[in-house]
């Protein structure tokens, strides 16, 4: 009879604390900071701009900021259901989210008009270059988010556009950073991005496809947007002020 000389076995090197906890939780902790970016930002000038402002601001912005909030919260839910592993509720709860997330690009491109217009009319200021900023935070919240939808049932491609998503929408906050209110403020949400990219390649030792596209996409845009605003060129300026009114 023949023998069988034995197999050896193959040892499976252990994942380190750090690549463990980065794979459980990165994606809840993004969604918890983000929503600490925004919050903080904003309370730097929520009570002069809004709450008790010298001259009563138009409705829309408390709607806009109700929904913004409403959106960070479900966004940190839905995090929470994947980590807990309830992945039936995640979807279940999806396509309330997927309402949420339309609703944003409406009042996004609504309010940023309005306001626009209130500050046109209300102090004689026109910020007709500035318009460029928000309208393309939203084009990038509206198109990441598209996908994200699209590749609901790919979920590494479904979680990393939920995040681009999400992280678009920081701009705004950063921007009320003191250190960050002049410019810099597009750093902030680049940063944000780098997080992403770092921790796949901690956890799978390559950068995945959505942030390979995806952050030339935002950098671009972002640069383009900046010149705008302090170049002013007549092609874009003859547009603003065309749907400002």
């Amino acid at each position: 009879m023949a023998i069988t000389a034995p197999i050896p076995l193959v040892s499976i090197p252990e994942k380190s604390v750090l690549v463990q906890t980065l794979e459980k939780y990165f994606y809840f902790m993004m969604s918890v900071l983000v929503a600490v970016v925004v919050f903080w930002g904003f309370s730097h000038t929520v009570n002069k701009n809004l709450i008790h402002p010298d001259v009563e601001r138009p409705w829309i912005l408390w709607v806009h900021g109700i929904v913004f909030s409403s959106w960070l919260l479900f966004f940190i839910m839905q995090s929470a259901l994947v980590r807990a592993r309830s992945v039936r509720w995640h979807r279940n709860v999806g396509w309330f989210g997927a309402a949420l997330g339309a609703s944003m690009i409406y009042l996004g491109i609504s309010t940023t008009l309005t306001m626009a217009r209130y500050y046109l009319h209300q102090f004689h200021r026109t910020e007709a270059n500035f318009l460029i900023i928000p309208f393309w935070d939203i084009t990038c919240f509206a198109v990441c988010f598209a996908l994200a939808i699209v590749w609901r049932k790919k979920p590494e491609h479904h979680r990393r556009m939920m995040l681009l998503a999400t992280c678009a929408l920081t701009a705004a906050g950063w921007g009320r950073f003191p250190l960050l209110s002049n410019g810099g403020f597009y750093a902030g949400v680049d940063f944000l991005l780098v997080l992403g990219i770092a921790r796949d390649l901690i956890v799978n030792r390559r950068i995945h496809a959505v942030y390979k596209f995806g952050l030339p996409v935002f950098v671009a845009g972002q640069a383009l947007a900046l010149f705008v605003v302090i170049t002013k060129p007549e092609w874009w300026m003859k547009f603003a002020f065309a749907i400002v009114g």
